[in-house]
């Protein structure tokens, strides 16, 4: 239960008005060490609570303060527009009852009425690594007060080059007494470093590693010939699987529009979400899906993280992500908060190997499906021949049995006479033996 947290009376109000009942596991870890005001470092995937975590001890800190609204108190960085604002509206959520404000400022937005809206000083400034070096170049942007500082995906952060804008932005809020990082996979060297640099003696809560994957989610693969037998497999899927909203993943902008396309033509109510989208597109097409005006959205990896859609019970990944993280954070979008969902890979030639070491890296072993309507000719490596012991084994059986028919067929060697002459080394014409030379006295 919420209410075994030292939480304040109000933000409990409201946690209570939001039916929130039992914490997750990453929220009964994380909230009480928050609250203490430990540095942590959180691995958990998406999907698994993780913004509550950090959200409820952030804002218990700044429920109570009697100064007048006149610095930003906390802030909190996040690497695409979109999870940045569906933080803003859970800080708003649970502040609902208080009298704390939230301001966001990202990128695509217009940038004089975000100076307007910082001239407010928003308690919580939830934003992108970018706009705020923006802002904060144009002298608009004050840090020297904030006390918390949360990290939200910053593996995702660092992936998209973020690290120094990261680093600079933690190092203009000198006075912070509590600094959080949270991320869905356990990183690299670079992470790693990230972490040496703005945390300080950090609590590390590892949960919900990537390999233990939504309950609810199936997850297969289908083999395919080549692209144009997957858009046949996507259509087949399309018609003939329940679903309420699904999203069909990409590697490339270019594959994205081919697929949106084929689907509006077929008068499928679908949207595309790639880099390529400004800012008034991308809002369009997650509200659509959201609200049901849009069934299918076609998205490269720009929509894996931070997406949060009810409903989404069906992800089909066109192109295998090029990594086990990555394929994490898209089949991540279904089967949430108990619900059922299934994830479809669609594997070509090129595709196996790579499918083969996400299935080595989530330690799983992913169901083959087989649709006979659209049904092709790959269905796999073919077998290779057996090597090392394993060759050495059936050579000696072979030999085993064999033994005497091939003795009975093997004729015998002739011996060289022994006045025959030698042939020489290019086997054209004999050589002269040569006299024994003559024993030493």
């Amino acid at each position: 239960m919420f209410s075994q947290f030292a939480l304040h009376e109000r933000l409990l109000k409201a946690v209570a008005e939001l039916k929130f009942v039992e914490p997750t596991p990453v929220q009964a870890a994380a909230i009480p060490l928050a609250l203490q005001g430990r540095d942590l470092r959180v691995t958990a995937q998406t999907g698994s609570g993780k913004t509550a975590a950090f959200v409820l001890p952030m804002l218990n800190r700044l429920v109570d303060l009697k100064q007048k609204r006149v610095e930003i108190r906390a802030l909190v960085l996040l690497p695409t527009r979109e999870l940045a604002q569906q933080t803003l509206k859970e800080v708003e959520r649970f502040s609902q009852f208080t009298f704390i404000k939230a301001g966001l400022i990202t990128g695509g937005e217009d940038f004089k009425e975000q100076a307007a809206m910082l001239r407010k000083v928003p308690d919580v400034l939830i934003g992108t690594p970018g706009r705020l070096l923006e802002q904060l170049n144009a002298g608009n942007l004050h840090l020297e007060h904030v006390q918390v500082i949360v990290l939200d995906e910053a593996d995702r952060m660092l992936d998209m080059g973020f690290a120094e804008d990261v680093e600079r932005l933690c190092n203009e809020c000198p006075n912070r007494e509590q600094t959080m990082l949270f991320s869905a996979t356990t990183g690299g060297a670079g992470l790693r470093d990230m972490i040496g640099k703005v945390l300080k003696t950090p609590e590390h809560l590892m949960l919900n590693s990537v390999s233990q994957l939504a309950e609810g989610t199936r997850q297969q693969i289908i083999t395919a010939d080549h692209n144009q037998h997957k858009e046949q497999i996507i259509q087949w899927l399309l018609e003939n699987e329940t679903y309420d909203k699904a999203i069909i993943f990409t590697n490339t902008r270019v594959m994205a529009d081919r697929i949106y396309g084929h689907l509006v033509a077929k008068d499928y109510k679908a949207f595309v979400l790639h880099g390529d989208k400004d800012q008034k597109d991308r809002k369009l097409a997650i509200e659509r899906l959201k609200q049901g005006g849009a069934k299918i959205l076609v998205a490269t990896d720009v929509a894996a993280r931070g997406l949060d859609v009810d409903g989404l019970d069906l992800v089909i990944n066109f192109d295998m992500p090029r990594s086990g993280d990555e394929y994490v954070h898209r089949i991540g979008r279904t089967g949430r908060a108990g619900n059922e969902g299934l994830a479809v890979s669609l594997i070509c030639h090129g595709d196996w190997n790579l499918m083969s070491s996400i299935e080595r890296y989530l330690k799983q072993s992913f169901e083959r499906r087989v649709i006979k309507e659209v049904k092709g000719t790959y269905t796999g490596p073919k077998k290779v021949k057996a090597s090392g012991k394993a060759a050495g084994v059936k050579k000696k059986k072979a030999d085993k049995k064999g033994d005497k028919k091939v003795v009975a067929k093997r004729k015998p060697t002739a011996k060289p006479k022994p006045n025959a002459p030698l042939a020489s080394a290019d086997g054209l014409a004999p050589l002269k033996r040569r006299k024994p030379a003559p024993a030493a006295e």
